[in-house]
């Protein structure tokens, strides 16, 4: 097992790199698409992150634009207060979607399957309504605009490259964290997706493995909600569209569940895409389907698994030769 282990945490810990190296970005260009590109990958990383928490027990979650909005607003209401600081507002956007996921797990950790699905997509919806019925707090469906940049220590971040450092370092900070939750808990986690009721009868506290789960993926939720809000100024319910959690499930699927490199990968991969299809006009969702269903049958354990597949079979036939 340690060897496997070790296996894995190292293509976990590329993940890693991969968003450190997308730094080059701005240190090598100022081109406005290459920027934003960069800010709309490392978001996607960070909500798909946050699906590939809840995968490792075998759960699909749809909470993450409900989290996002709460990091996202919770940065938002900070900044519009006055409160700009970084080494603030990236605790809070993780920490209150991590306290709201408490008692909100409490009820829907019980469920399994569809069932679990169901509530976690409604719950959602509710948030949505939760926004627009409350235009004192949120600003309704106005959203809160004009939202200050980020600073550290007195610096402002306001400008086209810090903003996307500012997106980058809370990609790095989410990466690390789903690092330390999904390692340090892994042969848990593990037991849980295999077979959970296995798992109970060996005296596993599955809902209590849950739960941690559940409020590390809220947490990092939050934080590519916070993110996102930075980048654009504006903290607006349409960026937390219900149905964008398709996308960040997605994205964890294509680029292969089963490590932390996969998300990290389909993300980057398929944001990209998006960005090259939206230029077709009205083609654009038909050709971004058809690259979904070519990338699950090509890969069915996603990009990242696929190449694991073509390594070791690589190597069986080496030492074949070899003998």
């Amino acid at each position: 097992m340690k060897p496997d282990r070790s296996k894995d945490l190292t293509v976990d810990a590329w993940g890693v790199a991969v968003i450190a190296l997308l730094a080059l970005i701005p240190a090598l260009t100022s081109s406005p698409f290459a920027l934003s590109l960069t800010h709309q990958i490392v978001i996607g990383i960070v909500a798909a992150l946050a699906v590939y928490i809840m995968l490792r027990m075998d759960l699909m979650a749809f909470t993450i634009p409900a989290f996002m909005a709460i990091g996202g607003y919770t940065g938002a209401l900070l900044a519009t207060a006055g409160v700009t600081d970084l080494l603030v507002l990236v605790p809070a956007a993780f920490i209150v979607p991590v306290l709201i996921s408490i008692p909100l797990g409490a009820v829907v950790l019980r469920l399994k399957g569809t069932y679990f699905v169901f509530i976690t997509f409604i719950t959602n919806e509710i948030l949505q309504l939760v926004i627009f019925e409350t235009p004192d707090f949120t600003g309704g469906s106005n959203g809160i605009a004009g939202v200050p940049p980020a600073t550290l220590f007195g610096a402002d971040l306001g400008t086209p490259r810090s903003l996307v450092w500012v997106t980058l370092a809370v990609g790095i900070v989410s990466a690390l964290i789903t690092l330390a939750v999904t390692h340090r808990f892994r042969p848990e986690f593990s037991s849980i997706e295999e077979n959970e009721t296995l798992a109970e009868s060996l005296g596993v506290p599955v809902w209590w493995y849950r739960t941690v789960g559940f409020m590390a993926c809220s947490g990092v939720s939050g934080l590519a909600g916070f993110a996102l809000v930075n980048m654009l100024s504006t903290a607006h319910p349409s960026s937390f569209a219900s149905f964008s959690a398709v996308n960040y499930i997605a994205y964890a699927f294509i680029g292969g569940r089963g490590t932390m490199l996969g998300p990290v990968v389909g993300a980057a991969f398929l944001v990209s895409l998006s960005n090259i299809f939206s230029g077709q006009g009205q083609f654009a969702a038909a050709l971004f389907g058809a690259l979904l269903i070519a990338s699950v049958m090509v890969a069915p354990d996603g990009f990242v698994g696929l190449v694991r597949r073509m390594i070791r079979a690589s190597r069986k036939r080496a030492k074949g030769n070899h003998a």
